[in-house]
C-alpha cells in the first residue's frame, strides 16, 4: 500500500511539472517584454539626465534656448528611436536566429549613424551661438573619453564604470607585473 501511495504521489508531482512546462515560456516572454519596457524607460531617463547636465554644463543663455531646444529635442527623439530598437531586440531574443540577430544589429547601427547625423545638424547652430567660454566647455564635455557626466565623475555618463586608465596607471601596472614571480 505504501508503495502504491509513493508511486501515485511521484506520478502526480511529475504530471504537474509536465503540465506547467508551457507556462514558463509564456511568462518568460512576458517578463522579457516587461524588462524591455523598464530598460527603455531607464534609457529615456538617462537621456533626460544628460540633457539637463549639458544645459547646466554649457551655461545655456536665454538667447540660446531656441537652438538648445532643437538640440535637446533631437537627443530625445534619438533616445526614443534607440530605446524602441533595443526593446524590439529584447522582446525577440528567444525567437531570433543568427541571421535575424545580425540584421537587427545592422538596423541598430544604421539608426545610430542616422541619429548622429541628425544630432550634428541640430548641434551646429547651437555651437555657433556659443561664446568662446561655452565652446571650450562644449569641447571638453563632448571630447570622447574625457566626458564628465551628471555624477561629475570622469567617464561617459552612459557608461557608469571606471574611467580609462592613464599612462601612469598602465606603466605602474606593467612594473608590478614584471616584478611578480610569474613574470620572471
Amino acid at each position: 500500500m505504501k508503495k502504491a501511495f509513493v508511486i501515485l504521489a511521484v506520478s502526480l508531482s511529475m504530471s504537474g511539472a509536465f503540465a506547467q512546462s508551457a507556462a514558463p515560456a509564456a511568462s518568460a516572454t512576458a517578463a522579457a517584454a516587461s524588462s524591455a519596457d523598464v530598460r527603455a524607460a531607464q534609457h529615456q531617463q538617462r537621456v533626460e539626465e544628460r540633457i539637463t547636465w549639458l544645459h547646466t554644463q554649457l551655461k545655456i543663455t536665454p538667447e540660446q534656448e531656441p537652438q538648445w531646444k532643437t538640440f535637446a529635442d533631437t537627443m530625445r527623439s534619438n533616445g526614443e528611436t534607440m530605446a524602441n530598437l533595443f526593446k524590439q531586440r529584447a522582446e525577440s531574443e528567444s525567437s531570433r536566429n543568427a541571421l535575424d540577430d545580425m540584421k537587427q544589429y545592422a538596423q541598430i547601427a544604421q539608426a545610430h549613424a542616422d541619429d548622429m547625423q541628425k544630432l550634428v545638424s541640430a548641434f551646429e547652430p547651437l555651437y555657433t551661438s556659443l561664446s568662446p567660454e561655452q565652446k571650450k566647455l562644449a569641447d571638453q564635455s563632448f571630447r570622447h573619453g574625457n566626458e564628465h557626466g551628471p555624477s561629475g565623475k570622469p567617464g561617459h555618463p552612459k557608461h557608469k564604470g571606471k574611467a580609462k586608465p592613464s599612462a601612469d596607471d598602465a606603466a605602474a601596472s606593467d612594473t608590478e607585473a614584471a616584478s611578480t614571480p610569474a613574470a620572471q
